[in-house]
């Protein structure tokens, strides 16, 4: 009986909660204590359905695209050697005596695939160095886009027919160009490369440069280079 009236007084004494003073006054447990907790409601199970149909499958996500790399422009490869005689075009027949007529011929000739604008007594530096020449060597050069005059100009697809014309070049020597030196240094690195480069270059003289006639070239083959 005792017991039940002690209850009873502890709970009539009891502090309400309007009386307490606002949450942001209280220390941190305190605020703990009378902070509310908040229920998040679990979706229902059709989300789970329609969210699993619409995302694609594992094996889709896997799957690796290819790279595309850059096309390279296609060189054109030289002709090869002609086997047998090929007949000239009409225009060709009639207008190749004019053009070997004029004098100051010019030739567009191709060392390794690079095109020279050369005329006879020119001297061309290559930008690179040619193996397998010394000088005086006598060299063929049989590869020509373009051959022409003052007034007419031969055009091949893409290269001219190595009958119509003889073109010459002999090497003169070669050069090379000042020691260059260049260091090499990468940032937050201290150790520094130290690169040395000295470019040989071959000339060559355009010795000849000759247009053969309708007879020479229907009745020459070929010619080894």
């Amino acid at each position: 009986m005792l017991s039940r009236t002690i209850r009873r007084s502890i709970l009539d004494t009891r502090v309400p909660t309007s009386a307490l003073p606002p949450t942001f006054l209280l220390p941190n447990r305190a605020r703990y204590f009378n902070s509310t907790t908040q229920h998040v409601d679990t979706p229902p199970e059709s989300i789970y359905i329609s969210q699993l149909a619409t995302s694609p499958p594992a094996e889709a996500a896997e799957t690796v695209t290819p790279v595309r790399r850059p096309i390279r422009p296609k060189v054109p490869l030289p002709p090869a050697p002609i086997s047998e005689p090929v007949a000239l075009d009409a225009s060709v027949k009639e207008l190749l005596p004019l053009l070997a007529a004029q004098p100051s011929h010019y030739i567009s000739a191709h060392i390794h695939a690079k095109p020279y604008l050369v005329t006879a007594g020119d001297t061309v530096r290559l930008p690179f160095h040619m193996p397998g020449v010394v000088p005086g060597d006598v060299l063929r050069l049989n590869r020509a886009s373009s051959l022409g005059s003052r007034d007419y100009t031969l055009k091949g697809t893409p290269y001219l027919d190595e009958r119509i014309f003889e073109c010459r070049a002999r090497v003169m020597g070669t050069e090379a160009e000042p020691m260059r030196t260049k260091e090499k240094k990468k940032r937050r690195n201290r150790r520094i490369n130290t690169v040395k480069s000295k470019h040989k270059f071959t000339i060559l003289r355009i010795a000849e440069l000759k247009i053969n006639s309708l007879e020479d070239i229907e009745g020459s083959g070929t010619e080894s280079v």
